[in-house]
């Protein structure tokens, strides 16, 4: 029958992909962990110019993880043909011939790009200002995102929420590449690096890393599972009922849904705001607009493929973004590598393993700055400056959120199915490492020009881009934002600028700034500088599309259909999550032109809170059967509400740090907190309901995928999840009306 065929429990199947899924996160653990603790041994040895400490952790431990991800899908793909007898599995023909279209759409997208650029050099050569081509750049892009939207237009559930499960692993890696490498990546990224030094290379292993979590712990359960959004999963894995003192029983998997929306939006909105913030300083700088115009006008083209068509139109957007956003981030990059000569590379445009050289040069120069009285101090380049249980903590707190952001993980909720999930992230973590191996050359390439080119230059002859960014306040000389020589000369309190030579105290550089100036600092063609605000606009403007869709689709699915009206049509609920779309993404722009902090923080913010919300939910409800809805919720309160306290307080309530641990690592408090409530609470009350168990049993076991079931077969499933979200619907309602009952005798 098919229910046996479906659901039938293979502990053979589940104990060998438990110990695969152990041994994979031992190895990452030793790896993520056991290396960089060795940092300030292995940083005395060079390996082609590089100190190995530094380089092992910026390009050897990311590229360690995606051979591990490989690795973890070859032998789970073994162990799922032992179960087919052999029989290979075919992914549908419908997905295989999607996957060749797109692919020549795709590539001639891409070839139309490349020659709009080239376009637009031409224009810069033959004297086109600079200011026009900036505008340029930035109205093709947001058309071509417009028009995709416009394309992708779609009145269907299942193609709104989850881009009707049929796209193909590499389009869904690259989608949810340009989802994830956002603002902060593109524009906060090399910044952070350029300010940090080693120490930032703690975002790199955090983020690179947490997708290994994502892959073996999480994401081929969410796709099992086959639901729409992160809170529905919650809503079903947590079933259960409890006596209310009146008498009452009330059903818990309501609240449930309702806490992990909760957790969703503070998260989602959180790292929302720092998308909007980046699109303003890049749309402020590159039109001339003011950073608050700029902030809100920036959301014309997220709104467009948002609202039109959905998660269809924001993945066939973001694949779009990913194309523009990392041939605008490796190009400088490669300009900059190619003229390069440190004795081991000469003109070698593959920048990873050129910058040796370039981080040789840096640690000179700062001793030189410090013997010329042009600094006091310098704190070196690439040593830790950092506590070590700071690095591994904000280490931590990012891979765990990574594997808990709700925008992230229903991005394989679009696959068609387990297998395809599975390949995806692998597809996702290598697209991204095109841009994370690229940040530390960027940030060094970057560092040595203003060492070697502003720091010791008389104020007099101080580069245009100094003034340029100054303009919209992402550069300083002297304490003030300066807009000219004259300004600068004042505000460093010197009679003549000819004689005063620049200390580096003296200028400051927003790390935000870092990327989209860093061609103008190494004085590429400002064509090259327009490339690069185009890729940070895509993004900023992907991410904000999977964030708006994210929060709009739990509003409208988890708490309107679910919670406060099971009867709405489609339409209804469509509407509603366009409605929600356009109030959020105003009210993220209201936050954003705000000013609250820097791209970076915001989002180690967002990776905390989905932390300590999220990952002892999902990780228990998926490998822990005895988790109940009664852990769940003590979980999600006890474990989000300490790092969200944490957070308010020492952002804004004055508090001092615990223990010295900044608040961009919140989680490290709340996510212990979570998982032991989860566990103490539920054993302290019954086990979950039968039907919860099947439920589980059924996400361990190997199911035959969706291409090998007949129609018939198809159908039928589909009728019986129909059913148990109908059952579920009608569960809540219950809810509601006993609690309504029981308020009313107890007035």
């Amino acid at each position: 029958m098919l229910g046996e065929k479906y659901f039938e429990l293979d502990m053979s199947y589940w104990g060998r992909s438990r110990r695969l899924v152990i041994q994979i996160l031992c190895i990452w653990a030793l790896v993520a962990y056991g290396l960089p603790a060795l940092v300030l041994e292995t940083n005395k040895m060079n390996y082609l110019g590089f100190p190995l400490g530094y380089y092992t952790c910026a390009q050897v431990i990311p590229l360690f993880f995606g051979a591990l991800l490989l690795i973890f899908n070859h032998v789970q793909e073994g162990i799922e043909a032992d179960q087919m007898d052999g029989k290979p599995m075919v992914e549908a023909a419908s997905s295989a011939a999607l996957n060749a279209v797109l692919m020549k759409v795709y590539v001639a997208y891409t070839g139309g790009f490349v020659s709009f650029v080239l376009f637009l050099g031409f224009l810069e050569a033959v004297g086109v200002p600079d200011q026009a081509i900036g505008i340029l750049f930035v109205i093709f892009t947001l058309g071509m995102y417009a028009a995709i939207g416009i394309a992708s237009r779609t009145s269907k559930s299942d193609d709104f929420y989850v881009a009707g499960r049929n796209v193909p692993p590499i389009f869904n890696g690259m989608a949810t590449a340009a989802d994830w490498m956002s603002g902060a990546s593109f524009v906060g990224m090399a910044g952070t690096l350029y300010a940090l030094g080693y120490d930032g290379l703690a975002y790199i292993t955090g983020w690179t890393g947490g997708y290994v979590l994502v892959s073996t712990v999480i994401a081929p359960y969410l796709r099992r599972f086959g639901s729409f959004t992160v809170p529905e999963f919650i809503a079903s894995r947590y079933q259960g009922t409890v006596q209310l003192p009146g008498g009452k029983v009330v059903e818990m998997s309501g609240f449930a849904r309702f806490l992990a929306t909760i957790v969703l939006l503070s998260c989602s909105f959180t790292y929302l705001t720092a998308q909007v913030f980046s699109t303003g300083v890049i749309v402020s700088r590159f039109i001339g607009i003011q950073f608050e115009v700029a902030v809100f006008s920036g959301l014309i083209g997220v709104l467009f493929c948002s609202l039109l068509g959905g998660m269809r139109a924001v993945t066939y957007t973001q694949v779009a973004q990913y194309v523009i956003l990392i041939i605008a981030y490796t190009v400088p990059a490669i300009c900059m590598s190619t003229t390069q000569d440190d004795g081991f590379n000469k003109n070698n445009p593959v920048e990873f393993l050129v910058y040796g050289g370039t981080l040789q040069a840096i640690a000179l120069r700062e001793k030189e700055m410090v013997l010329l009285g042009l600094a006091c101090k310098v704190t070196p380049y690439l040593e830790p400056k950092w506590r070590r249980v700071d690095f591994f903590a904000l280490t931590f707190c990012l891979m765990v959120g990574t594997a808990s952001l709700p925008h992230v993980l229903m991005r394989y909720f679009t696959t068609p199915s387990v297998r395809s999930a599975r390949r995806s992230v692998t597809w996702s973590l290598g697209f991204i490492l095109v841009l994370y191996m690229t940040a530390p050359a960027y940030a060094a390439f970057a560092k040595l020009e203003v060492y070697t080119n502003v720091i010791g230059q008389p104020l007099s002859v101080l580069p245009q881009w100094v003034f340029t960014y100054g303009k919209i306040g992402l550069t300083s000389v002297c304490g003030k934002a300066v807009t000219s020589v004259n300004e600068a000369v004042e505000a460093c309190a010197q009679a003549t600028g000819g004689d005063y030579l620049l200390r580096l105290k003296d200028l400051k550089i927003s790390k935000d700034a870092m990327v989209i100036a860093t061609p103008e600092i190494a004085g590429l063609p400002y064509t090259i500088a327009g490339l690069v605000s185009a890729g940070g606009l895509a993004a900023s403007l992907s991410t904000a599309d999977g964030l708006l869709l994210a929060i709009s689709n739990a509003l409208s699915h988890d708490i309107y259909f679910r919670l406060i009206d099971d009867k709405a049509s489609i339409q209804k609920r469509l509407l509603i999550s366009r409605v929600l779309l356009v109030v959020i993404a105003l009210m993220a722009a209201g936050t954003a032109a705000s000013k609250p902090a820097d791209i970076l923080s915001m989002v180690a913010w967002a990776f905390s809170l989905a932390a300590s919300g999220n990952f002892p939910a999902l990780v228990l409800g998926i490998w822990w059967r005895r988790t109940n809805a009664q852990g769940a919720i003590a979980g999600i309160i006890c474990g989000w509400g300490l790092t969200l306290t944490y957070l308010l307080g020492t952002v804004y309530g004055g508090w001092e740090l615990w223990g010295g641990i900044s608040n961009v690592a919140a989680a490290v408090f709340g996510l212990p907190v979570g998982f032991a409530a989860n566990i103490i609470v539920s054993l302290l009350t019954s086990p979950p309901p039968d039907n919860v168990l099947a439920m589980v049993d059924s996400l361990r076991d190997f199911k035959v995928t969706g291409e090998d079931l007949t129609a018939e077969e198809l159908e039928d499933i589909k009728e019986k999840e129909e059913a148990l979200a109908r059952t579920q619907v009608l569960q809540v309602s219950n809810t509601a009306e006993a609690t309504a009952e029981a308020t009313a005798e107890a007035t």
